[in-house]
């Protein structure tokens, strides 16, 4: 579980990153090369492809921060699932979504499976 926990932060983190070159940091560290990540809106394999979609986010939410949910991580094998929010700091989240989060052998994030629970209408 300490794993996968951490695992989440790393991801939660790589949402965050918003200097490419610390970005592509932790993808590089914490996804693997096939990495797979799909959501209602984007589908995107690899690390370049992952790099590219959460640079696009960041561009389209500029300022806004991610963050997990108050229920936590909640994982058992090699996958783990949790809610988060992206909003400004501190305050009310704009996006609420879940995700599942899937690691590899070597405990990088190989499949991520994102849901969108709250949206605002201009998305």
């Amino acid at each position: 579980m300490s794993n996968l926990q951490h695992l989440a932060e790393q991801y939660i983190a790589t949402w965050n990153a918003t200097d490419p070159a610390e970005r592509r940091r932790l993808i590089d560290t914490s996804w693997s090369v096939d990495a797979r990540y799909s959501d209602p809106l984007v589908e995107a394999a690899g690390r370049d492809a992952v790099d590219a979609t959460i640079g696009a986010v960041q561009a389209q939410f500029p300022g806004l921060v991610f963050s997990l949910g108050e229920a936590g991580v909640d994982a058992h094998h090699n996958q783990a699932r949790f809610t988060w929010n992206l909003g400004p700091a501190g305050a009310e989240p704009l996006v609420v979504g879940f995700d599942v989060l899937v690691a590899d052998a070597d405990g990088r994030i190989a499949t991520v499976l994102g849901f969108l629970d709250k949206v605002p209408a201009t998305l």
